[in-house]
C-alpha cells in the first residue's frame, strides 16, 4: 500500500505524521520527497547509508558543426535555446526533451549528463528511508521525484507499507509525488489559514481523483475550523492528534514519538490501524 501524506503548507504536521505513522509499521517503507528540505532521516538517523546520484540530459553544441540553421532555437518551447553570432544554451530552464538533439541537421548537438541531486538510502531498524535531495538553485525537483517512484514501486512489490512524506502545497513535485499513491492523508491545522491550506490540497486529490482522508492535528478542546470544513463537505476525518507540548518536544528534539511514549505509540498507531482500514476499503471498492 502505498500512502502520501500531505499538507497545504509546511510545519502542518506532514512530516511528524508520516515518520511516526512509518514507525509504527515497523516493517514499512518512508520516502522523502520533500526534495527541496528533506527532513524525514533527521528523526529515523538512518544506518548503512548509501547515495545515488540523479541526473538529466543537457545538451552541447559542437560550434564547428554548428551552421546557424535555428531550427533548434524554433523548435524549443521552453526558450532554452537562443542564436546570437553562436548557439547558446541556457542550462537553467531546458526540460532535457531531447528534441533539438534528434532536429539538429549538422548533429551539432549532443547530450550530456548534469547533476541535479541525489537519493539516500539507508534503514532504520526495520524501515527503509528514503530521501531526494535537490541542488541549490536548480529549477525542477521532478526528475528526483520520478527516480525516487522507482524505489516505491520497488519496496510496494515487496509488500511493504510506503509512507510517502510529500512536499507541501499542490505544485509539479507534489502531484508527481501523489500520482502512483493508493491513498492520500491531508493534513490540517485548526484555524481559518489550516482551512485555506486543507481546502488547497483538497482540491488536488479531488483534480486526482485519488482516495483520501484527514488527519486533524495540533487539537483543543475549542472550535476546530478544519474540523467544520470536513463535516461540511463530508470529508472522512480519520483521526486527531492532540496540541500537547510533550509531543512538540519529542518532535523538536529530532526524536520519534512512537519510539519514546507507549502513549504516542499506542496513539499512532491507533491512526496507522484506521488509516490502512480506510485505504484497503476504498482500494477494494474503487480497483
Amino acid at each position: 500500500m502505498k500512502i502520501a501524506i500531505l499538507s497545504g503548507k509546511g510545519g502542518t504536521g506532514k512530516t511528524l505524521l508520516a515518520v511516526n505513522l512509518a514507525a509504527a509499521a515497523k516493517v514499512a517503507g518512508y520516502v522523502d520527497c520533500d526534495v527541496e528540505e528533506p527532513n524525514g532521516h533527521l528523526f529515523f538517523k538512518p544506518d548503512h547509508l548509501k547515495e545515488e546520484a540523479v541526473t538529466v540530459k543537457i545538451p552541447q553544441v559542437d560550434d564547428k558543426l554548428c551552421d546557424g540553421c535555428r531550427l533548434c532555437v524554433d523548435f524549443c518551447r521552453y526558450n532554452a535555446l537562443a542564436y546570437s553570432h553562436k548557439l547558446i544554451i541556457f542550462d537553467d530552464i531546458c526540460h532535457s526533451c531531447g528534441g533539438c538533439v534528434l532536429l539538429c541537421p549538422q548533429k551539432a548537438l549532443t547530450e550530456q549528463d548534469q547533476a541535479i541531486g541525489k537519493i539516500k538510502i539507508g534503514k532504520s531498524e526495520d524501515v527503509d528511508v528514503i530521501s531526494g535531495i535537490m541542488n541549490s538553485g536548480e529549477a525542477s525537483g521532478v526528475p528526483i521525484i520520478d527516480r525516487l517512484q522507482e524505489h516505491i514501486a520497488s519496496m510496494d512489490k515487496e509488500g511493504r507499507d510506503v509512507f510517502i512524506d510529500c512536499p507541501p502545497g499542490s505544485s509539479c513535485i507534489v502531484m508527481d509525488s501523489i500520482k502512483n499513491a493508493d491513498y492520500c492523508i491531508l493534513v490540517a491545522e485548526p484555524c481559518l489559514f489550516g482551512v485555506h491550506n486543507l481546502e488547497m490540497v483538497h482540491e488536488l486529490v479531488e483534480l486526482f481523483n485519488k482516495d483520501y482522508g484527514v488527519i486533524l492535528n495540533k487539537c483543543q478542546e475549542n472550535e476546530n475550523l478544519a474540523e467544520e470544513y470536513c463535516q461540511a463537505r463530508k470529508v472522512n476525518i480519520l483521526g486527531r492528534i492532540p496540541f500537547d507540548p510533550e509531543l512538540g518536544l519529542i518532535n523538536s528534539n529530532g526524536k520519534i514519538a512512537v519510539r519514546e511514549s507507549a502513549k504516542y505509540h499506542d496513539l499512532f498507531s491507533g491512526l496507522l490501524s484506521a488509516v490502512l482500514k480506510e485505504a484497503k476499503v476504498e482500494t477494494t471498492s474503487n480497483p
